[in-house]
């Protein structure tokens, strides 16, 4: 198995398709009896392997199909629009229900849970000479961690769920005996940080990967990753004394009198939950495997091009994806370059405005009622915006640096600006090549459906050293934890509790501004504290808001951070900006009229949608499923 992620449903024999046709029923779906094909599973190697790549094969892979395809976490996120017709716009404008969840997922993680049960109470039972007791330990293991990790994936949409431990539920029962409530929140937090702690705690599990053949899966560390994600959300509002969801409680259910009536949503507000979330972070950090990409020629940009752009880098703590990158980037590739293109995903203007300046001061400090932006006068962004100047683009991704005439909206920004937005009449890098894009309508990069709504594009995920109009796109693996967001999770948990009064281990505030200022630095940017000296607490919160929202733009964190936080009914609902694009152009030109703050959709935020509802299905199925908030 040289890379995990490339080979999900590859490995499928003809003995183990038996077994897939019979447990791809949903999750409570009676299944016949497997017993004879089930005994010769174990009876050799190849088969034995097989059971366990099914098992493991559940786990999402973030980067493995095109934007909006396979998840709604950037369509439906404030940071950035997704052109295409799918099922995150049911989202985005309010029109889901619990009888069409966009992107059904509870009953895939449930399967997966299952095969891992089934897979680790089996493994030692393989009797294949050629196997090694480290390998069945390993694969078990594995399996194991692939089992917490579903319960993950689970909560963080839907928040509590329903625990099953190792039983194997049994198939051939009644559908009354099937049912089970939800399990409290917190329950949920410790079963799930339980278990990776045992992976931890079991020598078959690496602490880091040793060789390629391990690259891709579960180790030491990748399980402090998911329990520093996971304390992270636990202790934020959503999950910490949230009294919008005071009425959602389990059913009155005598055969399961500790889960009977209770609160799933922990009620009460435990500061403590930050000083677990700091220390889950600082235990990763001081672990000391790991190191910010740098490229070693002092250029932050390709510092920070590098986290997606140099395989395997040091800043990886686990990768759910190698792959080509065609599949991904092809949808953030104007139109306007030859050969394939689709792109049509890019930044929101919010996002855009995130931005620092080169100086390291945010410039958009928040919106006047017609969305005109309220700026900082210090940060050194021009009164004038859409005024048209010349300037020298800066030099990387094999470019020097050369001169461009675009809005003052677009000079002088940080870095990673450059490195992840795309805008409008500038020029994408495609190899030796860069062509001029414009995005009005009838232009080169707007003469199809194929189009960014908001006249931007994301540019990280694109091999820019590579042109894509011959057909070369590149490889990635994709950054699905990195130490760049441990060290975001570590200074938010060391901040808020040191707002509400936490008792904080010794150093960890001293440790949190100095890995805040290292990623700053990667980033070309002087100290947070440096650039706002008189921030009191509360500010430096909202700036490492900002920080967080730029640093891991368009990775699958901001979706969740916003629900999170609870801010999503502010910033999720309402107008969406970019610039004028319905402006009529032709060729490489942009109009003059396009440099305008337009609105390209309102969307829907409603209380009841920080979480996911149960399928109509399920909650059928199952009388003790309680539905979540509002649904």
């Amino acid at each position: 198995m040289k890379i995990f992620s490339n080979i999900k449903l590859e490995f499928v024999l003809s003995l183990v398709v038996v077994l897939l046709m019979t447990s791809c029923e949903d999750f409570l779906d009676k299944q016949e009896d497997e017993a004879l094909t089930f005994d010769e599973i174990w009876e050799t190697r190849g088969n034995t392997e097989a059971y366990w790549l099914n098992a493991m094969s559940f786990i999402p892979y973030e980067a493995k199909k095109a934007m909006g395809d396979a998840d709604p976490w950037l369509g439906a996120s404030d940071e950035a629009t997704v052109t295409y017709n799918r099922a995150f716009r049911k989202i985005n404008f309010g029109s889901w229900n619990a009888s069409d969840v966009p992107y059904y997922k509870m009953a895939d993680f449930y399967k997966g849970i299952r095969e891992c049960n089934i897979f680790m109470q089996n493994v030692d039972r393989c009797s294949d000479p050629i196997v090694t007791k480290e390998e069945l330990a390993s694969w078990k293991v594995q399996a194991r961690f692939a089992r917490a990790y579903y319960y993950f994936a689970m909560m963080r949409i839907y928040g509590p769920v329903f625990l099953v431990g190792d039983e194997l539920l049994d198939f051939t029962a009644t559908t009354e005996e099937l049912y089970r409530p939800r399990n409290t929140w917190d329950e949920c937090v410790d079963y799930v940080v339980s278990e990776l702690e045992a992976c931890m705690a079991d020598n078959a599990m690496p602490q880091v990967w040793r060789n390629d053949n391990e690259k891709g899966l579960g180790t030491k560390d990748v399980c402090q990753a998911v329990i520093s994600r996971l304390k992270l959300y636990s202790a934020r509002d959503l999950f910490n004394g949230n009294t919008l969801y005071s009425s959602v409680k389990n059913p009155v259910a005598p055969d399961f009198p500790e889960l009977s009536g209770v609160d799933l949503f922990p009620q009460t507000y435990d500061v403590n939950k930050w000083v677990e979330a700091a220390e889950a972070a600082y235990k990763l950090i001081n672990e000391g495997s790991y190191e910010l990409y740098r490229a070693g020629n002092g250029n932050p940009y390709e510092d920070y091009y590098g986290v997606t752009q140099e395989l395997w880098n040091s800043e990886l703590i686990w990768t759910t994806g190698y792959i080509g990158r065609y599949s991904y980037a092809v949808t953030t590739v104007p139109t306007s370059v030859a050969g394939t293109a689709y792109g049509g995903v890019g930044p929101t203007q919010q996002q855009v405005d995130a931005y620092a300046m080169g100086n390291g001061r945010y410039p958009v400090t928040g919106y006047e009622g017609d969305g005109a932006p309220v700026v900082d006068e210090e940060s050194g962004y021009s009164d004038d915006e859409f005024e048209m100047v010349s300037w020298d683009y800066p030099s990387w991704a094999g470019f020097d640096s050369y001169s461009v005439t675009t809005p003052n909206m677009y000079k002088d920004r940080e870095p990673r600006f450059y490195v992840s937005v795309f805008y409008g009449g500038g020029y994408w890098h495609h190899g030796n090549s860069k062509t001029l894009t414009s995005f009005a309508s009838g232009a080169n990069g707007n003469k199809s459906h194929d189009h960014p709504k908001s006249g931007y594009l994301i540019n990280k995920y694109y091999d820019h050293t590579s042109n894509s109009a011959n057909g070369k796109w590149g490889n990635m693996t994709y950054p699905t934890f990195r130490l760049g967001e441990i060290y975001l999770n570590f200074i938010e948990a060391v901040l808020e509790g040191k707002k509400r009064g936490a008792s904080l281990p010794a150093g960890y505030e001293s440790k949190a501004m100095e890995v805040w200022a290292d990623l700053r630095d990667r980033a070309g940017l002087d100290p947070i504290t440096e650039i706002y000296p008189d921030a009191d607490i509360d500010k430096l919160i909202e700036l490492y808001r900002q920080e967080r929202r730029i640093e891991l733009a368009f990775e699958n964190h901001r979706y969740f951070d916003t629900r999170t936080w609870m801010i999503a009914e502010e910033v999720d609902g309402g107008p969406m900006y970019g610039m004028n694009i319905t402006v009529q152009g032709s060729g490489s030109s942009t109009p003059e009229e396009y440099w305008e703050r337009t609105v390209f959709e309102t969307r829907v935020f409603r209380s009841n949608h920080y979480l996911y509802p149960f399928s109509q299905r399920e909650l059928d199925r199952n009388k003790l499923l309680t539905q979540n908030y509002g649904w």
